[in-house]
């Protein structure tokens, strides 16, 4: 097992951990259904790994998700006497960070915009921005004395980002033309780290945007989504400046930053498994079941967001102290062999359902039907169109340098054009 950095004893949640985080989970979930660690900004943290006890963690309402709390109980849990890092209250206000009545109040004026229905009518407009992403690919890097396409052909940058940013924004009618910007500071927040000013900048640029976002469909409503939320009352409220620019700091991070990884990470398992990229080929009915153990066997949302006790919880074989951080972990809990029967293997025809990548209870992600669609008809055109493999040393791969993503920050790929089926 790899040993990192240690702390008063307690396993630092760093570079070795965002490598190889499933070898941390399985000594973690030998060792106790919680395990105290400690996060990157320095505080002190309770990691959930083990599967049933997830669930628990993600549905009982004595985790609570209340922003306010957030700040002092990050200093308190501080190691070191470090001064923890500041949250930004401008982005904080959003549903994933309350509980209920206000975490109810905000989800069902935002889940008209998800439902069935709803995302199955973006299914043929998916499809032709990945059609048209493909084509992109084809056409940049096409050589002219090689059926090959050019081996540096990154997929994050080509397919991962630009389909879910594009679909996201096309939702709430956002224009793009800031998409590289926002890609920027979307990564400095969710991976956050210890450079504070850094997060802070970004969090700032952020704000700055959206406030102007929302000043502008103020003023000038749309027919989009965002213009209803906008405009929107409930029990003869409205969402007030705060509260709108931080629902939709959520629903653009979260709109895609998901969906991102599902690409990748999948993409990135049929190269390492090219028996199960065969099967698939094979048999395409197998795709919806495959887009599922992608998402429970390398999850997009490493952990779930922080949470912290209103009381002492027992967990387990272990008791979590009252005003503790709490931190369960996605993957530790999809990769359990106690609920998935040899876990750490990779199997496109596994029965489908039941991993907790979109977590569990009410905060229960609103777009996954949205990052499922899109997961399949990305990777699905993919092997339409073309064969790919890996344009570099396995080992030259990096993962995204954060406890919340599990992505790689690029996938070089080398592509050849596939004859008609």
């Amino acid at each position: 097992m790899p040993v990192g950095e240690k702390i008063a004893g307690l396993d630092v949640l760093g570079p070795e951990y965002f490598t190889d985080p499933h070898a941390y989970h399985t000594r973690m979930r030998a060792q106790a259904a919680a395990t105290e660690v400690v996060l990157p900004g320095g505080t002190k943290a309770w990691l959930v790994t083990r599967y049933e006890d997830a669930r628990q963690a993600l549905a009982d309402q004595r985790f609570s998700k209340d922003y306010r709390a957030f700040p002092g109980i990050m200093q308190r849990n501080q190691v070191d006497g470090e001064e923890a890092g500041e949250f930004d209250s401008s982005l904080m206000q959003h549903m994933l960070n309350m509980d209920p009545p206000d975490h109810t109040r905000l989800r069902k004026l935002v889940t008209k915009a998800f439902t069935a229905r709803r995302i199955e009518q973006l299914r043929s407009r998916v499809q032709e921005i990945t059609d048209g992403l493909l084509d992109e690919m084809a056409a940049k890097a096409a050589t002219t004395d090689s059926a090959t396409i050019n081996s540096g052909m990154d997929l994050v940058d080509a397919l991962s980002f630009p389909l879910p940013i594009t679909v996201i924004c096309e939702m709430l009618d956002v224009p793009l033309d800031a998409r590289d910007e926002f890609r920027v500071w979307s990564n400095t927040l969710v991976l956050g780290g210890p450079d504070a000013e850094a997060v802070q900048a970004a969090a700032g640029r952020m704000a700055d945007y959206l406030t102007r976002l929302v000043d502008h469909k103020r003023a000038n409503p749309g027919d989009d989504f965002f213009s209803e939320l906008v405009h929107a009352e409930e029990g003869g409220e409205r969402l007030d400046q705060l509260e709108l620019i931080s629902m939709a700091f959520l629903l653009l991070v979260a709109g895609h930053e998901t969906t991102v990884n599902l690409i990748t990470n999948g993409v990135h398992l049929l190269l390492r498994h090219p028996d199960q990229a065969d099967r698939l080929r094979a048999d395409r009915s197998l795709l919806p079941g495959a887009v599922e153990e992608f998402l429970r066997y390398e999850s997009p949302v490493n952990h779930a967001t922080i949470r912290v006790t209103v009381e002492d919880v027992e967990v387990g074989d272990v008791v979590i102290p009252k005003n503790s951080v709490v931190v369960v972990s996605l993957n530790g809990a999809n990769r359990d062999g106690d609920r998935f029967p040899d876990a750490d293997r990779f199997d496109i025809t596994r029965p489908a359902g039941g991993h907790l990548a979109f977590g569990h209870g009410v905060h229960y992600c609103l777009g996954a039907p949205l990052a499922r669609m899109e997961g399949e008809i990305a990777i699905g055109s993919l092997l339409d169109r073309f064969d790919f493999a890996l344009a570099a040393d396995p080992e030259s791969l990096r993962w995204r340098q954060g406890t919340l993503m599990r992505g790689l920050e690029s996938l070089p790929v080398s592509l050849t054009p596939r004859g008609p089926r």
